[in-house]
């Protein structure tokens, strides 16, 4: 009998290339997620089992799990917590209502859907909750606050959670991408636009720069690899009956893993300031 599986933000990119990789395997029954009506049609005009949620409304996670558990028999293997996004900009330019929404929808409602799937897992003492993360979950770069922010927050809710899960079969994983081809510079772009008063920043000169970056099409950053490098990951996870606490990929999170170790923060951090440097060429995100 085919798992059920639950795909967060499968609209694009790495979500939807899980969620389209998944449905190729005959051992899961794969339900997605989607915020927007038109990409609920599009998917659904593609055979997808999409459910409505938007991660920043509790209530809206609610109807999203009620919906599943009545499709699914209150059956449900595993989810892939991938639906989010990023929040650009120096930390002073981020108000409280742009860093509240950013938590709202990358850790807040992934924190609540964990929670309401976890009683179904608990019934059959079995499960997997993947969280997709970042090599911004255990390092920062500049004018990335929120999201990084963010991401380190899911990773010490993953972390306490396998903990305190010890004792079952119900696995926590993280993965931690490094760049991957997607949506995910257009939208910064977008929030940040939105959410940051540039030419009042004195970081107007950076965001221009950041800007330019970010308009470009195709990959900008070294070692881009395409999403079915985190859909061999979740695979790995859902079937390896003890999946690795940490998937890490790409280059550059491996890298910076190592480095963490090795230098000390003074160090650490002229790193990743030249990093961001070289990245954005004196830019921004």
């Amino acid at each position: 009998m085919a798992r059920n599986v639950l795909v967060t933000g499968a609209s694009s990119g790495i979500g939807y290339c899980v969620a389209k990789g998944l449905r190729e395997v005959v051992d899961y029954q794969v339900y997605v997620t989607a915020r927007k009506p038109e990409d609920i049609e599009r998917l659904e005009s593609e055979g997808f089992r999409v459910i409505p949620l938007d991660l920043a409304s509790e209530q809206s996670v609610k109807d999203c799990v009620y919906e599943l558990m009545l499709r699914t028999n209150s059956e449900i293997y595993a989810v892939f917590h991938n639906g989010g996004f990023g929040q650009a900009g120096a930390l002073e330019d981020i108000t409280r209502e742009a860093l509240e929404y950013q938590f709202a929808v990358n850790v807040f409602g992934w924190h609540q859907l964990t929670t309401l799937l976890l009683p179904m897992m608990r019934q059959k003492n079995e499960g997997r909750i993947i969280y997709n993360s970042s090599v911004l979950g255990f390092i920062s770069l500049p004018f990335r606050g929120a999201y990084n922010a963010s991401k380190h927050a899911v990773e010490g809710l993953a972390d306490t959670l396998r903990l305190e899960l010890f004792n079952t079969d119900i696995k926590v994983v993280l993965i931690e991408p490094g760049p991957i081809t997607s949506l995910f510079r257009k939208n910064s772009l977008k929030m940040l636009r939105a959410k940051v008063n540039i030419e009042a920043s004195v970081f107007r000169d950076q965001y221009r720069g950041a800007i330019a970056r970010l308009e470009k099409v195709g990959s900008v950053a070294p070692f881009t690899l395409p999403p079915e490098a985190v859909l061999s990951c979740v695979l790995d996870a859902l079937q390896n009956p003890q999946p690795k606490v940490r998937y890490r990929v790409t280059k550059p999170t491996k890298l910076f893993a190592i480095l963490k170790r090795l230098l000390t923060s003074r160090w650490m951090d002229k790193v990743l300031l030249r990093v961001s440097k070289e990245e954005n060429q004196g830019g921004a995100t």
